[in-house]
């Protein structure tokens, strides 16, 4: 079905003064709305609940696979991963049930497809929903595993600041007392804070 208006009304193609997306780009992001619609389209539920739905929501439409996360580690590595995960998430059974880890979304592209402008450009509708009253107001923080990647997120962002729309001030993690301290209206109109780090330190 189509979506409400609310998360429909959006310019997918524009990036920047030189550069737009290509089709297959803007389908990507057309996926991440329908399925960020279907997990807070219901805006009086808890996030739990959103959570139980969701899954059900999959379990109804096919998804057999028991997909729960098992703790029994036999490794001193494993233990440690399932002593991080207890200390976050509910368990039942030696189990952690995988609802609640199915408020994930990932974009499955081939190298040099241009993941990062999909990336870049979500950002702007994540922070227009945010606008919009649909998601709920949100720090955004992206994670990388290497710096070059890092260094293509500021050269894209840098790129699409200079279109003249939303500013998007960029911050490493590590200085995000500063950064809130001197930036309190997080949630303002024009500009949107993005944290980032990399995710392997």
């Amino acid at each position: 079905g189509r979506l409400p208006v609310n998360w429909s009304a959006f310019d997918l193609s524009s990036f920047s003064l030189q550069k737009s997306l290509w089709d297959y780009q803007q389908q990507a992001l057309q996926y991440a709305l329908r399925a960020l619609w279907k997990y807070y389209g219901q805006p009086e539920l808890s996030d739990e609940q959103r959570k139980q739905a969701f899954y059900q929501w999959y379990r109804d439409d096919g998804l057999e696979q028991d997909l729960d996360i098992p703790l029994d580690g036999s490794s001193a590595a494993k233990r440690r991963i399932a002593a991080l995960l207890q200390a976050y998430y509910p368990t039942e059974d030696g189990r952690i049930p995988y609802q609640h880890f199915i408020n994930r979304m990932a974009f499955w592209m081939a190298t040099g497809s241009g993941k990062t402008l999909v990336i870049v450009k979500l950002i702007e509708l994540l922070h227009e929903l945010m606008q919009r009253g649909e998601i709920p107001q949100r720090e955004i923080l992206v994670l990388a595993h290497r710096d070059d990647l890092l260094e293509q997120l500021r050269k894209h962002v840098d790129e699409f600041n200079f279109g003249g729309g939303l500013y998007l001030r960029l911050h490493e993690l590590r200085e995000y007392s500063q950064a809130r301290h001197a930036q309190p209206g997080l949630f303002s109109q024009q500009e949107r804070l993005v944290f980032y780090y990399r995710s392997d330190n």
